[in-house]
């Protein structure tokens, strides 16, 4: 599968904040030829990148495997034998597209603190203007996952007559306060960090603020399993005897066991302090946390009325940060301004992460929405008739046949 991937520049760029900077770049991938009609934009999730797909790549920032490979390919979900795939790195991460780390072209120092707030409005509006740059007026659809699903809503909400279909995932409206707080925990986990230097750690013999970037890194990764999950994968079973502990540990820690799942938290924060960005992470969880559909409208469906294409909402029964009852409510939303909506609801243990590690699951009916829509064979409408109540009849892979 080859790969056009690049970095267009869309000169001085507004944020929605007001504030400006000289120019914006935005790094993108795109696969599969261009017809005219084709084009399916993937919204990447909050700390993911362009590189959605594909081979290995070396200047991907650090983040070489391809976040859902799975999903994009010939033959695969999104077929790139049919259609035309752009994935744009969002304005404010670390992995291409301008954001705090880049060096302000004014005065040739990172931006850090002084880069623009930025919102999942912004990352609409820039990944519009970067099609526009590619020569695609109109698209086919737009999916994205998390936070990329929220992007998903808005080019639905910003602008209604350029897309057909929507297809958000494990996303919501808006993050409920739950999730609110444990995004505020995690950020002052990193500006508690001594070397967080209130956003000043780029010079080169200033270390970053590591500890703090992994501690909000290890908070997320709760926040994705569930505990259906952590039980399957871990237990409460002690580490393995070359296991390393990451942190400082108290005195009573030598008598009792590194668990293994202290283990893998550790573990996976060590890679992400290698690939991010901290500024990117407090940046973009204050996108995500933002967000919400209704603003400026009277309500969710007042937000969405304009759009009259179909939509397709996959959520998951054990993710509690996106919940079923999340998505129902946007799907309830848009059928109340008479827009052709499907949600598909997976029974899966997985937790937020389903839709980045069942392929079999997110598959079968993200291929039959973007071909068939609504009336897709593997899409399921499932209505809900109080919101309130949990009462989803979960959609199981044996349907799919």
């Amino acid at each position: 599968m080859e790969v056009d991937h690049g970095t267009v520049s869309l000169g001085e760029w507004t944020f929605e904040c007001g504030e400006s900077i000289p120019d914006l770049e935005i790094e993108y991938e795109a696969y599969g030829e261009f017809d005219g009609d084709n084009c399916v934009l993937v919204c990447h999730a909050l700390t993911g990148s362009a590189h959605v797909a594909g081979a290995h790549r070396d200047d991907t920032g650090g983040q070489a495997r391809a976040w859902w490979d799975d999903i994009v390919g010939p033959g695969k979900a999104i077929d790139t034998s049919d259609y035309y795939v752009v994935c744009a790195n969002v304005p404010g991460s670390c992995y291409g597209s301008t954001g705090p780390s880049s060096i302000n072209p004014e005065t040739g120092e990172p931006y850090g603190p002084n880069f623009p707030p930025v919102t999942v409005e912004d990352w609409t509006e820039a990944q519009r203007a970067l099609l526009d740059e590619l020569g695609v007026p109109h698209l086919h659809a737009v999916v994205g996952g998390s936070v990329g699903g929220m992007n998903v809503l808005e080019w639905g909400k910003r602008h209604p007559d350029h897309v057909e279909k929507l297809i958000p995932i494990a996303a919501a409206a808006r993050l409920d306060p739950q999730c609110l707080a444990l995004d505020a925990i995690a950020r002052r986990a990193i500006t508690t960090d001594p070397h967080w230097n209130g956003g000043e750690y780029y010079g080169e013999d200033q270390p970053s603020p590591d500890d703090g970037l992994a501690l909000a890194r290890q908070l997320g990764h709760v926040m994705y399993l569930s505990k259906a999950s952590m039980e399957q994968k871990f237990g409460r079973r002690a580490a393995g005897r070359d296991a390393a502990r990451s942190f400082p540990a108290d005195r009573a820690a030598n008598f009792f066991p590194y668990r293994d799942v202290e283990s893998y938290l550790d573990y996976q924060a060590e890679k992400f302090v290698k690939r991010y960005d901290a500024n990117s992470y407090l940046y973009l969880t204050r996108a995500m946390d933002d967000y919400d559909l209704s603003a400026g409208f009277d309500d969710d469906a007042d937000a969405l009325a304009a759009f009259d294409g179909e939509v397709l909402l996959l959520s998951f029964t054990a993710d509690w940060h996106f919940t079923t009852q999340q998505s129902e409510a946007v799907a309830d939303a848009l059928r109340s301004v008479d827009v052709d909506t499907a949600h598909h609801v997976v029974d899966s243990d997985h937790g937020h992460d389903a839709f980045l590690v069942e392929p079999d699951n997110v598959g079968p009916p993200l291929a039959d929405f973007l071909e068939a829509g609504v009336e897709g064979k593997a899409v399921s409408d499932t209505v809900v008739e109080d919101a309130e109540e949990t009462s989803f009849a979960p959609v199981h892979t044996s349907l799919f046949s």
